[in-house]
């Protein structure tokens, strides 16, 4: 999933951003994969071919894109967190809950797009080979 949002941000022009958003899709990735793999496993296991593949494949899928806007969260989160000073515990919990909303959005807007077409293609993969080898 890296390289897929590698792919679809390389021609910009600030490589420090470049880094920070690829790092991101495949942190994003990266802890989704086994938490998705194990229950969609336990799940597939008395399913034909067919529902294997759509329970593997829906589940790395969402599990990826919670995880990968989660760490985007986390990341947004912390870099708004240095403009605010000297705030309530009511305050903080309010502007925690709208930032991370706000961050959650921005990745569905504009983060989502990353997954396409390289990111779809190595989910339908990945979903059709774990679904083919599962006994």
């Amino acid at each position: 999933m890296g390289a897929s949002a590698l792919a679809g941000i390389a021609h910009w022009v600030d490589h420090s951003r470049v880094a920070t958003i690829t790092l991101t899709f495949t942190l994003g990735a990266a802890l989704a994969f086994p938490t998705a793999l194990y229950p969609a496993c336990q799940m597939a296991r008395r399913f034909d071919t067919g529902r294997r593949f759509a329970c593997f494949f829906l589940a790395l899928g969402v599990a990826t894109v919670g995880f990968t806007a989660l760490v985007f969260a986390f990341q947004y989160v912390a870099s708004v967190a240095s403009w605010h000073e000297g705030v309530s515990l009511h305050d903080l919990a309010d502007w925690l809950l709208f930032t991370t909303a706000t961050a959650l959005y921005q990745f569905a807007v504009l983060g989502l797009r990353l997954y396409f077409p390289y990111g779809l293609l190595a989910l339908f993969a990945f979903g059709l080979w774990f679904a083919t080898r599962l006994r």
